[in-house]
């Protein structure tokens, strides 16, 4: 289903909201986590997919592949990291801590008593334990029923303590709110509710080094036209929205955000005008995006600054999963996650429908961009839906480069 948001506007970014996040913030979060080992060095690739481009009949298809950021997978290494060493600055303002100290674990002395609890469904969990780990503090992190043994492992493999509950990944983010309530413990979530918007912002914040990355990768490029952002609770489409929006001002490209059909909480906020909750079951394949509530200060952003809303079915996101390990039409095969796909799967549903692509402004002088947000973060989940290994994919990935040399946007 995709609806068209009567309240998006295209004036200059917001000084209320550019209080909030803004290009100087993304740009030192940059810098921060450049000094953390756990990151590869440099920006992640940005792809010119001129063969998928051809077939759909569009000007050009970009791809920011955050599935090779680092070892944990997924573009939430920028977030929970950022929230954590703000956090402890925050706490211990005359120690005069810095961020690269920090990551170096040089404050172990001092951290030792802080514990960090969050509620995930793996990505943002495994992050904020690798990010705990290196700082040297303790990290707890509640799973709820949907999240698979598997992204558990990965996430205890970073020295995680982990609670277990029934119930869905809201039910996880108020068991994570109740017991950091009851021990004097420190919630790290990437959405946010009343009273707790600080962190939610940090997260946020880390997440503009994505943006930041496309924009300097495109200076000398035509800018993107339309932008394809995966939903959840909003906090990572609102942080690439607000980026865009204060570098292009009212020329920012039109914002198309992606949910699955049974966690369709922006969905119904952009219906109701106002934060709600999915009308569905919120179980999905796409386990990042099965959220059932949106986060306030991320529909902040999304309210006046998302396009279009679209929501869309596993089945979609797992033949774009399958599309990109296969690499057609000469394009460079790409491992997609279950949520990294969810971009392009809505690209692909809207061109198959004319009527839509039209509405949408999708046509040969469209430029535009998909975040693959994720790669296998649940190998034996990928292999199931794509009917190989990751690591086949990334193989013929490899060989693909180096016969081109390298194939950057």
């Amino acid at each position: 289903m995709l609806l068209a948001n009567p309240r998006a506007t295209r004036t200059g970014y917001p000084a209320p909201l550019q209080a909030i996040l803004s290009v100087a913030g993304a740009q030192e979060s940059r810098r921060w986590l450049s000094c953390w080992e756990a990151l590869r060095p440099g920006p992640t690739p940005l792809y010119a997919l001129e063969g998928l481009a051809q077939e759909l009949g569009l000007g050009q298809v970009l791809l920011k592949d955050e599935s090779v950021r680092s070892g944990l997978g997924s573009f939430k290494a920028l977030g929970a990291p950022i929230a954590l060493v703000r956090l402890v600055l925050r706490m211990w303002p005359h120690e005069q801590l810095d961020a690269q100290a920090l990551f170096a674990g040089r404050h172990r002395g001092l951290l030792r008593e802080l514990t960090v609890i969050s509620a995930t469904d793996g990505n943002h969990g495994r992050a904020l334990a690798a990010a705990a780990r290196s700082l040297g503090c303790r990290c707890v992190i509640v799973l709820h029923a949907h999240v698979s043994a598997e992204r558990e492992q990965a996430i205890a493999a970073y020295g995680a303590e982990i609670v277990r509950i029934t119930g869905n990944y809201d039910d996880s983010v108020a068991e994570a709110a109740r017991l950091a309530a009851a021990k004097g413990w420190h919630v790290v979530s990437d959405t946010s509710y009343e009273g707790y918007e600080d962190i939610p912002r940090d997260v946020m914040q880390g997440y503009g080094t994505i943006a930041a990355e496309i924009v300097e990768s495109l200076a000398d490029s035509a800018p993107p036209t339309h932008v394809f952002l995966q939903g959840g609770v909003g906090g990572f489409a609102a942080a690439i929205v607000s980026y865009f929006w204060e570098t292009c001002g009212a020329r920012r490209p039109s914002v198309v955000v992606v949910e699955p059909e049974q966690a369709d909480c922006l969905y119904q906020s952009a219906l109701q005008g106002r934060p709600a909750k999915a009308t569905g079951s919120v179980d999905s394949v796409m386990a990042g995006l099965a959220c059932g509530e949106t986060s306030p200060l991320a529909w902040r952003f999304l309210e006046p600054g998302a396009d279009w809303f679209m929501t869309l079915g596993d089945d979609a996101a797992v033949a774009a999963m399958r599309r990109l390990a296969r690499g057609n039409g000469g394009d460079l095969p790409i491992v997609a996650g279950e949520s990294g796909a969810a971009g392009l799967a809505a690209l692909l549903q809207l061109v198959q429908a004319p009527e839509l692509a039209s509405r949408v402004g999708l046509g040969r002088d469209a430029r535009v961009l998909v975040v693959n947000t994720e790669g296998a973060t649940a190998p034996s989940v990928y292999r199931q839906l794509v009917g190989e290994p990751a690591d086949a994919v990334g193989a013929r990935q490899e060989a693909f480069l180096q016969r081109r040399g390298g194939e950057t946007a």
